[in-house]
């Protein structure tokens, strides 16, 4: 058999979601079903990020619920945030969030953004990530599961 007639009898594998999780957030204005995601490493382990590699990849396929990562701030809806907040990552990420157009969503990914997690008392660690900003949204878990960062998005897209 072919490889494009076995595409074609097989469709495309995806991990398919129940119904919509209750809102997190409200989706911010003129975000109807679709948001441009920025994702911000502030200093974490690269767990959180493999993760949400995951999450975007084609097996969860964090696209189909409206969630799709963007290179800049300028262009992003949401601030996906993973890691504690070091010093040398504090301004960027203040200047990250002023940069992101209102109304946006910040969404803290990852015990260590949420609490400190195993970095609590790590010399270069400034705080958690609602230390230095405001997070509308958490998603708990060392490192969260690409389905549970998938119901925190969908959360807030609605879909």
């Amino acid at each position: 058999m072919g490889w494009i007639r076995k595409i074609l009898r097989v469709g495309r594998v995806v991990e398919r979601a129940g119904t919509a999780p209750p809102a997190a957030a409200k989706p911010p204005a003129g975000v109807r079903g679709s948001l441009q995601v920025r994702h911000v490493d502030a200093g974490s382990c690269n767990g959180c990020e493999v993760e949400i590699a995951g999450a975007f990849g084609p097996v969860y396929d964090a696209e189909q619920y409206g969630a799709r990562l963007v290179a800049s701030p300028r262009h992003a809806d949401a601030l996906l945030v993973t890691g504690v907040v070091t010093r040398n990552m504090a301004d960027p990420l203040r200047n990250t969030v002023a940069a992101t157009p209102q109304p946006r969503v910040v969404i803290a990914c990852g015990d260590c953004a949420l609490n400190r997690g195993v970095f609590e008392d790590a010399y270069g660690v400034v705080g958690a990530v609602g230390e230095m900003v405001r997070v509308d949204v958490e998603i708990p878990g060392c490192p969260p599961t690409p389905a549970e960062i998938i119901a925190a998005l969908r959360s807030v897209t609605g879909k």
